[in-house]
């Protein structure tokens, strides 16, 4: 008499699986958490667009590129924290990025001022694509646990389609 051996596996294996059709731009929802350093504005970059690609944004790529890396850049200089964190989402017609960094809001009104001033300077590129894409943009301090800043660009599809250049 022979022996049989069976193999129970409680993970099945499906040799077919259904092509996908393409995720749409209402389901684009990514958040990141990238080193505060000089190569994470590329890496950003590079996250950003193969992710609008994948939700059929593609006329959307290069000012939402641009987004990116300006947020990220100026995070990455001005956090003291060894991480910043990015957020994509495209709701409502409209991509909104978000990047918290770890830099806090500083007591003494002089200090606020003069810090938000850097930082707004820092932001001028960032501030003329959104303008020309007809969007809006800002930061403040973040609400989350730990504090820090929290900055922001929204870019309504219609506005990037109608003025952005590249």
């Amino acid at each position: 008499m022979s022996a049989v051996a069976v193999t129970v596996s409680a993970c099945p294996i499906t040799a077919d699986v259904p092509e996908a059709a393409p995720p749409s731009p209402e389901s684009l929802a990514y958040s990141f958490t990238l080193p505060a350093g000089p190569m994470s504005s590329g890496v950003a970059r590079a996250a950003a667009r193969v992710a609008l690609r994948a939700h059929e944004l593609e006329d959307m790529t290069d000012a939402a590129v641009q987004v990116v890396a300006e947020l990220v850049a100026c995070a990455c200089r001005f956090t003291p924290d060894a991480e910043v964190y990015v957020s994509l989402r495209f709701r409502d017609g409209a991509l909104r990025v978000i990047l918290y960094d770890g830099h806090p809001r500083h007591s003494h009104p002089r200090l606020v001022a003069a810090c938000d001033a850097r930082r707004r300077a820092a932001l001028r590129v960032l501030g003329c694509v959104v303008r020309v894409c007809e969007g809006e943009w800002g930061f403040g301090e973040a609400r989350e646990p730990g504090g820090g800043t929290r900055m922001w660009a929204v870019l309504p599809r219609v506005g990037v389609a109608g003025g952005w250049v590249g």
